[in-house]
């Protein structure tokens, strides 16, 4: 058995635990994971981002209504809690008033960790978080994570959106300027690498394949410089 990561649970010789850092923003990040991504990928943007986030948690399911642990969250009057979710109501950093409705408190942001399909179906099974005060960003965004594909080009990984929401929170002064969120940047860049890496020798036959449909894929990818 290869040795493993004890933050990640993967093999030494794939973990990108290395590139990451910890970032103390003064926000408190809670990841609802869907069971197929904790299954799937130990090391998906969400976990990374948890790893790099302190006082960030995951909570892995389906039906997070009873959750015990989400509701203790909710209920904790010293947390201002947001779901990340688009629309017309959502607030934004810049949003007249936001700033002043969280106030002393400590922003608890909720961000659904799955692919868009499973995210659609987490909504759909737990009607309640869109009941919470919604957040999105002021921006407009493009994922780097250019070899999958997404719906829309504006749909970004669990990671790139903490990124992003540290820097508008940053541009209102709701997060301290001082931070460098770059290592959230850097470890999904190298895992993006790694990836790509990854799969161009499963098609040049130096790595075994690790998936059923691995096989279709053969035509070699360019490893960007970033």
């Amino acid at each position: 058995m290869s040795d493993r990561c004890f933050k990640c649970f993967k093999p030494t010789n794939s973990c990108l635990c290395k590139y990451t850092k910890e970032l103390d923003t003064g926000v408190k990040f809670v990841f609802l994971m869907h069971p197929k991504e904790a299954k799937r990928q130990r090391t998906g943007t969400g976990n990374l981002s948890h790893i790099s986030l302190k006082d960030s948690e995951i909570i892995v399911g389906l039906n997070f209504e009873k959750n015990v642990r989400l509701q203790q969250l909710l209920s904790d009057s010293k947390y201002y809690p947001v779901m990340m979710y688009p629309g017309e109501e959502a607030w934004n950093a810049k949003k007249e008033g936001f700033k002043e409705t969280v106030g002393s408190k400590t922003l608890l942001v909720l961000i659904l960790d799955a692919t868009w399909f499973c995210a659609k179906k987490m909504i759909e099974h737990n009607p309640f978080l869109l009941e919470l005060p919604r957040f999105s960003f002021y921006g407009d965004y493009r994922s780097i994570f250019t070899f999958k594909h997404e719906p829309k080009p504006e749909y970004i990984s669990t990671i790139e959106s903490c990124y992003y929401l540290i820097k508008e929170l940053q541009s209102v002064k709701m997060v301290d300027s001082r931070l460098d969120p770059e290592p959230l940047m850097n470890v999904f860049k190298e895992m993006i690498k790694f990836q790509l890496t990854a799969e161009n020798e499963r098609i040049l036959g130096i790595r075994p394949n690790s998936h059923s449909y691995d096989d279709k894929y053969s035509k070699l990818k360019e490893v960007p410089e970033f």
